[in-house]
């Protein structure tokens, strides 16, 4: 690998920024399920996820501590296997393009779960390179 390349790759601030950027979708998502809580219990009961409020909490908690877990590269492995659980779960329970009929919302669906997909693979290979690591 050319020198270029390697020494951005290799500072510890990159490492963090590709941390935050992968984890981005839960700590945002959990920072507004908190901010607009109304809002969060909603879509949980839209999903059909009651007690509503709870899922909500859960829901918060899962995302703002597992994603503070693989930031810090403390329990990466930890907080990436749950956040990976927890997104497997979002496509089992909520993106079930499988079970819908109606366009484009089927399409949608489709998609986003290709995407959740996605982001366990990632999450996956963080949990694996925090495993080689002496620090881990």
């Amino acid at each position: 690998m050319h020198q270029l390349v390697q020494d951005p790759l290799r500072h510890p601030a990159t490492e963090i920024a590709a941390r935050s950027l992968l984890t981005a979708p839960f700590w945002i998502s959990g920072l507004s399920k908190l901010v607009h809580f109304d809002s969060g219990a909603a879509e949980m009961a839209r999903a059909g996820l009651e007690p509503a409020a709870a899922f909500n909490l859960a829901t918060i908690a899962t995302q703002l501590l597992a994603s503070a877990l693989v930031i810090s590269g403390r329990w990466t492995w930890i907080g990436a296997g749950a956040l990976s659980v927890f997104t497997g779960l979002t496509i089992l329970l909520v993106h079930r393009f499988w079970a819908m009929t109606e366009e484009p919302f089927r399409t949608i669906a489709f998609h986003t779960s290709v995407e959740h997909v996605g982001i366990i693979g990632g999450l996956l290979v963080v949990a694996i390179l925090s495993a080689r690591s002496p620090a881990a």
